[in-house]
Parts: structure tokens; sequence; C-alpha cells
């Protein structure tokens, strides 16, 4: 399955976030990528200020109609990043999976709200505004199943475990890490979450703006079921394009028998 990873700056205004991330899927699908993956709030500043301006409801959301357009239109699975969905009157951060036909095949909302107040220091309460999801979500596609989370998602290996026993062969999370916890940890999460649960991970971030209040980290990477890098990008715009092969999973699993091991009758007493 040849994948890839659209880093891409977001705007201020909604349709040119849109148009940047149709171009770049569209860039990825000539280059043979059946699995396009986006970052989280692709077409949001990535501020809680800004959530319930930029957000949608479903039906009649106009970005879920652009992105059921663009999958269908290039032929490739699409995982929409993640946008602010309004429900009910609550605002979720989520992420809309396409199959290559444009048909909605599976939702995820973010599990854990990235809530940080150091004193004297960052304040980013994500709770003040959105509200969390409460279900693992892993869809189906031909070529195997794909787990999604998003961003905060990464650091519970509860969760990424849970993926993985419903048959996740590959982790998708789009992402928004910062320039504190990106050079301390995303590289160290990939790798754990992947050799963890011997899948393929891909964590996949927006591009570095300083012009924003938040700095994303960038380095979009994808990890194999051995803990090893297989590609990764720097700060800046670009597509990250890779190959992975599930019959690999096999392999590893058999010479490093982790999954085959587990106890969990022993762990949740």
């Amino acid at each position: 399955m040849r994948v890839a990873a659209c880093q891409l700056k977001t705007s201020s205004i909604k349709e040119e976030s849109l148009k940047k991330a149709g171009e770049m899927i569209s860039q990825a699908a000539r280059s043979g990528a059946q699995l396009v993956v986006l970052p989280e709030m692709f077409q949001c500043p990535y501020d809680v200020s800004k959530f319930r301006e930029y957000g949608e409801e479903n039906p009649g959301s106009m970005t879920m109609a652009f992105l059921s357009k663009k999958a269908a239109e290039e032929n490739v699975y699409l995982i929409g990043g993640s946008i602010p969905e309004i429900s009910d009157g609550k605002i979720f951060n989520t992420s809309f999976c396409f199959d290559s036909k444009g048909n909605l095949i599976g939702r995820h909302r973010k599990v854990h709200l990235f809530d940080i107040d150091v004193p004297g220091g960052i304040r980013f309460m994500e709770s003040d505004v959105l509200t969390a999801g409460d279900s693992v979500t892993v869809i189906d596609t031909e070529f195997g199943k794909i787990g999604v989370a998003i961003c905060f998602d990464m650091r519970f290996p509860e969760l990424m475990r849970s993926m993985a026993q419903k048959g996740a062969q590959l982790i998708v999370v789009p992402a928004a890490f910062n320039m504190v916890t990106g050079p301390a940890h995303w590289e160290m999460t990939a790798r754990m979450r992947a050799l963890d649960n011997q899948v393929f991970f891909m964590a996949v971030s927006g591009a570095r703006d300083m012009d924003f209040t938040y700095h994303a980290y960038g380095n979009s990477i994808l990890t194999n079921p051995w803990g090893e890098v297989i590609a990764r990008l720097d700060e800046k715009e670009g597509i990250l394009i890779s190959d992975i092969d599930f019959s690999e999973i096999g392999r590893f699993r058999q010479e490093l028998p982790i999954v085959k091991s587990l106890k969990p009758d022993v762990y949740f007493q």
C-alpha cells in the first residue's frame, strides 16, 4: 500500500486551506498514493478561540463535501485530518474518513483533549471549547484495517492497543505537536506505538507557521512494526510518500512475539 502524508500550511481563510489540501491530495495521487492523510485542524487555525467560527455541522459540511469529492476524483482512501465538528451545539475535534469512491467509512472524535496550564508558562485548554469523543475508531479498507486517532490520543497506549486488538495494521494520527512536546516526544512516541503493537504508525502534522499563535512541530513521520523510522519530513510544507507491506507484520511478530505474549487478564484485574 502506498501512503501519503500531506504536511500543509493552514490559512486563516478556510477556502484557501481547502484549495491547498486539494492540490496536495492530487499530487499524492499522481505519485501513486492509495491512502492520503491530512493534518489535524487542517482548515482551521489551531486556536481554541477559532474552533466554533470554523466549525461545521454534518450534514451540510462544506469540508466534508470537499473531502468526499476529492477522494472519489483521485480514487484514494482519504483520512481528512480533522476539523471542528459541531453537533447538538457541542464542538468535537473530528476526523472524517472516506473510501476511494467518496463514501464516508469512519469518524473519529478526539478522545483525549489537550489541556495544559503551567503557572507562569503555556496555557492551552481544549476542554474550554471541545467535547471529548468516547470510541475507538478502526476502518476497513481493501488493503487492511486502519486505526484512526488524533494528536494527544497517541500518548495513550491503551487506545492504540485497543485499535491493534481490533485488527488495525496501520494506525494513522493527524496531529499538531508543538515546539516543546514535538522535539521531546514526537519521534519517540511514534516509534514506541508502532513497536508496542507491532503495526505501522503514521503521525501527520501541519507545517510550521511562525505567523500563527500555535507553532506546529511538523516532522510528519512513518514508522514500521520494528519501531524504525521509514520516512520523515522536516518542518516545511511537503508530502511524505512511502510504500508499506502489511505482510511484514507477521514476520515482525514471529521474530519478536510481543503481541502473542500479551496477558490482559494480568494487567486489568
